[in-house]
C-alpha cells in the first residue's frame, strides 16, 4: 500500500477515535489523559525529533548540491530572482485575498464577549510568553543583518534561525561552483553522500509517520473536540476559506496559465506531502516529503526543486502571511480598532516579510501576529482568543505553505532545459 494512503488511514482513525473518546469520555478522564501524556504525544513529538535531528545535515546539502549542480552562477541568479518573485506575487495575493474576505466577512464583530474573556484567561500564560518572544523578534534592517550568521554552528542549532544557516549553505555552494579543482569535486562529492545518507535516514523515519499522524489527529481532537472551532467559527471559516481559494484557485490558475500543469494532476502528484504539512504542521518536518514527491511524482529537475523547496521551507509561506494578516485584522475588529487603508496595507507588507521570516516550525508564526498587532496599535495580548484553534489552523496553513513550495518549484522548472515533458504535466506520463 502507497504510504500517502497508510498515512490517509492513519490519519482518519486517529481523528475519529480522538473524537468518539472525546464526546464519550472526555478529555479529563483519567485514562484519557495517561494515555496522551504517556503514549500519543511522546510517540508524536519523537517522530518530529528525530525529523528535526536530520533537518540540519538534509537542508544543508539539499541546498549546497542543489546550487552547486547549476553549474554556473547565471544559472543561480536566473532561478533565483524568479523564485523570489513568485515567492512575492504568491505571498502578496495571499495576504491580499485574506484581507479582503476578513473585512468583509468581519468575524472579529461577532465574538461572544463572555467566550472571549474566557479564552483570554485560559490563555494568559502562554500569550504572555508569546508577546515576550515578540519584543524579541528583529525587524527591518536587524532582520536583513540577522540573516547573515556571525556563527554557523550557532544558526543550525537554534530552529529560529534557520535563514541563517540556509545564507552559509548558498555561500558555500557559490563557493563550490566558482571553485574547481580535483579537491572540490571531492567535496562536492561527499555532500552528495550526507544527502543521500539524510535522505535514507529520513526514509526510516517516514516509515512511523501513519503512527505519528495517527497520534497527532487523535490528540488535537481527543483535547479540543469541535466546540472551540464552532465557537470561533466565523474566524476559523474565513482563514480556511481563504486559505482553500489560495491554493485550489491561485495556485492552480498559476500552473496552468505559466507553467502549462494540469491542476489535477500537480494536485494528485502532491497529495502525500499535504498528508504530512497538515499532520505536522511543519514546513521543516515535511520538507524530506516535498523533495521526494518533487522527484517521484512530478518529475522536477532536482537542481531546481532542491533549491526551491529548501529554501521555501522557511522563505515562502503563503499560507503564513494569510494567517498572518486575517489575524490581526481580526483582532482589529474585536478591540474595534479602525483599521486605515494604509495601516492595513502596511499589514500586508509586514506580512509577506513575516512570511519569509517565521521559522518552518508548529505555531512559529504567533510572535509575528503579536509584533503586528502592536505596530498598528491592537492588543497583542488579544492573541489568546485564538490559541485554542491555532493548532487546527497551523495544519491548514502549512498545508498551503508545503503546496505553495511545491507549486513555485514548478513554475520555475517551466522555464528549464530539463523541464518535465508535456504529457508529464498533463498527468499522462
Amino acid at each position: 500500500m502507497p504510504l500517502h494512503w497508510k498515512i490517509a488511514i492513519g490519519f482518519f482513525a486517529g481523528l475519529v477515535l480522538g473524537l468518539f473518546v472525546h464526546y464519550g469520555a472526555g478529555s479529563d478522564a483519567g485514562w484519557v489523559q495517561a494515555l496522551t501524556h504517556y503514549a500519543t504525544t511522546p510517540f508524536s513529538q519523537l517522530f518530529l525529533s528525530l525529523i528535526f535531528m536530520l533537518i540540519v545535515p538534509l537542508l544543508f546539502s539539499a541546498l549546497v548540491v542543489g546550487v552547486s549542480e547549476m553549474g554556473d552562477i547565471t544559472a543561480l541568479g536566473r532561478i533565483g530572482w524568479r523564485t523570489l518573485a513568485w515567492t512575492v506575487v504568491l505571498s502578496g495575493t495571499a495576504v491580499l485575498l485574506g484581507l479582503v474576505l476578513v473585512n468583509l466577512f468581519k468575524p472579529g464583530a461577532g465574538v461572544d464577549p463572555v467566550l472571549a474573556q474566557q479564552l483570554l484567561a485560559e490563555g494568559a500564560e502562554r500569550t504572555q510568553a508569546i508577546v515576550r518572544d515578540s519584543t524579541s523578534q528583529p525587524t527591518g534592517l536587524e532582520m536583513l543583518l540577522s540573516i547573515v550568521p556571525q556563527n554557523v554552528v550557532g544558526a543550525a542549532s537554534n530552529n529560529a534561525n534557520i535563514l541563517a544557516l540556509m545564507f552559509f549553505a548558498l555561500m558555500f555552494g557559490i563557493g563550490l561552483v566558482l571553485t574547481r579543482s580535483p579537491q572540490t569535486e571531492v567535496l562536492k562529492r561527499g555532500i552528495e553522500g550526507l544527502f543521500e545518507i539524510s535522505m535514507t535516514l529520513i526514509g526510516l523515519v517516514i516509515r512511523l509517520a501513519p503512527y505519528a499522524v495517527f497520534c497527532f489527529m487523535f490528540n488535537l481532537a481527543v483535547l479540543f473536540g469541535w466546540d472551540l472551532l464552532i465557537k470561533l467559527g466565523k474566524f476559523v471559516l474565513v482563514v480556511v476559506g481563504a486559505l482553500a481559494i489560495h491554493m485550489l484557485v491561485t495556485y492552480s490558475l498559476a500552473l496552468k496559465l505559466v507553467g502549462g500543469w494540469s491542476p489535477k494532476a500537480f494536485f494528485k502528484g502532491v497529495q502525500e506531502a499535504m498528508l504530512m504539512a497538515f499532520s505536522t504542521a511543519s514546513s521543516n518536518a515535511t520538507l524530506p516529503t516535498a523533495l521526494k514527491v518533487a522527484d517521484e511524482e512530478l518529475k522536477l529537475p532536482k537542481k531546481v526543486s532542491r533549491f526551491v523547496l529548501t529554501i521555501g521551507a522557511t522563505a515562502n509561506q503563503n499560507g503564513t502571511a494569510l494567517f498572518e494578516g486575517v489575524t490581526v485584522i481580526f483582532l482589529a475588529q474585536f478591540f474595534n480598532v479602525d483599521l486605515t487603508l494604509g495601516q492595513q496595507f502596511m499589514v500586508m507588507l509586514v506580512c509577506i516579510l513575516g512570511g519569509i521570516g517565521t521559522a518552518g516550525v508548529p505555531s512559529g508564526s504567533l510572535p509575528v501576529v503579536a509584533l503586528i498587532c502592536a505596530m498598528v496599535g491592537v492588543p497583542p495580548e488579544g492573541i489568546g482568543l485564538v490559541l485554542g484553534v491555532n493548532h487546527f489552523l497551523d495544519m491548514c496553513r502549512t498545508t498551503v505553505n508545503v503546496t505553495g513550495d511545491l507549486g513555485i518549484a514548478a513554475l520555475v522548472s517551466a522555464g528549464e532545459t530539463d523541464a518535465p515533458d508535456a504529457s508529464a504535466r498533463a498527468g499522462e506520463g
